[in-house]
């Protein structure tokens, strides 16, 4: 039987706003990854959001529950409206933009581990969402779940406040730029329409249609970019700026209570979470750059290249990097290069669980038109289940307990690789790992 811990009442922004807080506060507490806490919390968001948005009201109610050994986080969203006649079409099909109906239903379903949605016409729609715990989560007794309660009760208001009014401001923000791509949909589909015309009397119309359409495709990839900056802001960089506050909340009063000690113990805490913010301001920062087509091509000498990426990823001694036997030299973009090996390297250095013999060996080999290069190390492996995701956006292996990844390292070589009309993959079977990705064969400058 589920344990009831909290419920809320869902009819407003602010509302949709308070549930993710208790989620990430619900699931901070038992224990669960912080990558984990953002997903469950931001799913919850969605929902509750789709209930203000198309019925009006709702309620969430929190609790804790056990299947097949297995313990959980549940929360399931109800409301009673009119209900979806529709389900399986929402979630099955491919959505067309961010503003489609059904895209928070489809999006939820990818964050959480288990999802459900019942709905019957003119009886409503409850959806039902699960994270499962850790095996050491904590055990939750009536006292704690009261005295969780009442500690949020005690929650100042006015940090939650200050939250929705941002909130609301970002929401403003998104919507004008909805309603701009929208006009500028309409105004490019007219002057489409108008140059197709064009086009039976004047061949040269035909290659203002084509620079029309490349510039449609980097509009689009604008906003693209944006919508990521937006769910950004709106979740990830949120989450240390509210730890931040309660610290300092809690600085303020061992000050007023003159208990030094304890005052000097949250500082570390303090720098870790504004550390925290600063690498992922720096990642996105990294990630952005990596899109960028104006970049000078310069002369690059493979062992130099990596050489400065070394001096900057500051080696431990107990790990050896071999290079390649035959120099190198390019002409290309350095910094991008440089970037793919400062990821790949660093990675390799940070999942390294040898602390003797370790080993990072980088070659490559002319293939055709491209380059392959290889990086090659004797660390703990990668499981075959995440070598599909690690170049996804945010995605981070669980062997980094220390909570420092981004998730974004691979997806920025990724990006810079495929941008050079190269691949890159992974293979690992047992210990060790193997990244490889090809590059232009062209840029290279004959010894």
């Amino acid at each position: 039987m589920p344990r009831s811990i909290l419920k809320i009442n869902i009819s407003n922004e602010l509302d949709v706003v308070l549930a993710y807080k208790r989620a990430k506060q619900l699931s901070e507490r038992l224990g669960i990854t912080i990558a984990n806490q953002t997903k469950f919390a931001t799913a919850v968001s969605e929902i509750c959001r789709n209930v203000v948005e198309h019925v009006g009201n709702g309620t969430i109610q929190f609790a804790l529950i056990e299947l097949q050994s297995i313990n959980y986080i549940e929360a399931i969203v109800s409301d009673r409206g009119r209900g979806l006649g529709n389900i399986e079409y929402l979630l099955n099909r491919n959505t067309g933009g961010s503003n489609t109906k059904g895209t928070g239903l489809i999006n939820s379903r990818k964050l959480v581990d288990y999802f459900n949605v019942e709905s019957e016409f003119e009886k409503g729609t409850k959806v039902t969402l699960r994270q499962r715990l850790p095996h050491n989560a904590p055990t939750v007794t009536k006292t704690i779940a009261e005295n969780w309660m009442h500690e949020f009760d005690m929650d100042n208001v006015s940090p939650y406040a200050e939250i929705k009014r941002q909130n609301m401001q970002l929401l403003e923000v998104l919507e004008q730029l909805r309603e701009r791509n929208e006009e500028a949909e309409q105004q490019l589909k007219e002057i489409s329409r108008l140059n197709q015309k064009l086009q039976q009397t004047n061949e040269s119309i035909q290659e203002l249609l084509q620079e029309r359409e490349e510039q449609n495709e980097r509009l689009q990839s604008i906003n693209e970019d944006l919508d990521t900056f937006a769910h950004t802001v709106s979740h990830d960089l949120r989450a240390p700026l509210q730890n931040i506050n309660g610290l300092s909340h809690a600085l303020a009063e061992c000050l007023d209570l003159e208990r030094l000690e304890e005052a000097k113990t949250i500082f570390p805490m303090l720098r870790q979470q504004t550390a925290r913010m600063d690498q992922f301001i720096m990642s996105i920062l990294s990630y952005s750059l990596a899109g960028r087509k104006n970049i000078v091509k310069t002369e690059t000498e493979l062992h130099q290249l990596i050489n400065g990426v070394i001096e900057l990823l500051n080696l431990p001694e107990h790990i050896t990097i071999l290079l390649p036997a035959q120099p190198l030299k390019l002409q290309t973009e350095t910094i991008l290069l440089h970037q793919v090996f400062s990821n790949l390297i660093g990675n390799a250095i940070k999942y390294h669980d040898l602390k003797q013999n370790a080993t990072i060996e980088v070659t490559f080999e002319l293939k055709g038109d491209m380059i392959h290069f290889s990086l090659q190390d004797n660390g703990p492996g990668i499981p075959a289940a995440s070598q599909g995701d690690i170049f996804t956006m945010y995605h981070t292996i669980n062997v980094d307990s220390s909570g420092n990844s981004t998730g974004l390292g691979l997806s920025i070589v990724k990006k810079i690789i495929t941008g050079k009309g190269g691949k890159v993959w992974v293979s690992s079977e047992g210990r060790g790992s193997r990244f490889v990705f090809t590059w232009p064969a062209s840029e290279i400058i004959q010894l």
